[in-house]
């Protein structure tokens, strides 16, 4: 018997059918660098398999464009904010163009970790404890609460800009000023010794799946910005090489989460495994990963079969419209009543 979590490879996609195709990178965000590399990466993989896909940077054009020059759907490959945080994702619903990844809401909920933790932790999943502080000094009194060591970090980036581990109190004021340069609210973390992990899923509602963990083991611990993205030294075990029954349960923590706050289409969930009783706590959900050459998205999909070019297609068929899901769960419903069991949209 297979497990519920696992991703079924079996899938057959006419590409002609995808239509016109915006893959959306650049943008203005403090990621604009990596999503240039995503979006190229995407933009290749799809023309390979036969898409007509086009690049197109919101920073560069106007998004109404995108309906003038008839686009039929749109990949979104932009990271940070304005590309992963509900804005373009209303604008796209506004032009009735269907778009990969989750919904609005779910996507702003997601590009916010305050309220990220606060909707995971009141449905009982594992989150490490935290602070909201508006100021050096209660960074410091978030350190006496949390205890050393301590993250500190924006709520609302990714790719770990501006964000610090501090370990006493002396380091507060440096790391609230880095962190509040990316944004006014700041976040102070407990820090969770032990492994690193993260683990993409696929799919979306009682469909999602959870591809093989990756297990991150980077210099004196220190993944960031350069280590995730320009260098070779940091080290990916996939398979991660962690008890089944280990990562099977991180696997169902995951796709909980991804349900939890509604995502769709696809995101990947970051994971610290605490060394001293091995429980896993979710740190964040990004719902526009990177998808570069050192993204762990593609590496994750490889190991369980699927390539690269083969996951651009799946993710860009995937594409749709908050208010498309409402009119198809609409129907669902209607069968549901008129007793049509067993038919899918």
């Amino acid at each position: 018997m297979s497990n519920q979590n696992e991703v079924r490879n079996e899938v057959h996609i006419d590409a002609r059918a995808m239509g016109k195709v915006a893959v959306l990178m650049g943008g203005a965000s403090a990621e604009r660098e990596v999503s240039l590399m995503s979006g190229g990466g995407v933009l290749q993989a799809l023309r390979a398999r036969g898409v007509d896909a086009h690049a197109f940077d919101p920073s560069q054009a106007n998004l109404c464009d995108l309906k003038s020059h008839g686009y039929d759907r749109c990949f979104i490959a932009l990271h940070g904010r304005h590309g992963e945080d509900g804005t373009v994702q209303g604008a796209l619903e506004l032009l009735g163009i269907p778009y990969t990844g989750p919904g609005v809401m779910a996507s702003s909920i997601a590009m916010d970790k305050i309220m990220t933790k606060r909707i995971w932790r009141a449905e009982g999943l594992p989150t490490p404890d935290w602070k909201l502080v508006s100021s050096a000094a209660e960074a410091a009194q978030a350190l006496k609460a949390l205890g050393a060591p301590m993250i500190v970090k924006p709520a609302r980036e990714g790719s770990t800009i501006g964000l610090t581990k501090v370990t006493s109190v002396g380091q507060c004021e440096q790391a609230y000023l880095l962190a509040s340069r990316f944004d006014p609210e700041v976040l102070c973390e407990q820090f969770i010794d032990g492994d690193e992990t993260t683990c993409p899923i696929l799919g979306q509602g009682r469909d999602a799946r959870a591809l093989p963990l990756i297990r991150i083991v980077a210099p004196e611990g220190n993944y960031d910005y350069q280590n995730k993205y320009f260098t070779d030294v940091t080290q990916y075990h996939c398979p991660s090489g962690l008890p089944e029954s280990e990562e099977q349960e991180i696997k169902r923590i995951v796709v909980e989460a991804f349900r939890t706050l509604d995502c769709r289409g696809w995101a990947r969930a970051d994971i610290m495994i605490r060394k001293t009783d091995r429980k896993p706590f979710l740190l964040e959900i990004n719902t526009s990963p990177g998808m570069t050459g050192h993204s762990l998205v593609p590496m994750s999909a490889k190991a369980s079969g699927i390539d690269y070019p083969e996951l651009c297609l799946r993710i860009l068929a995937s594409a749709s419209l908050d208010s498309r899901q409402g009119v198809q769960a609409q129907n669902a419903a209607n069968q549901g009543n008129q007793g049509n069991q067993g038919v899918t949209a």
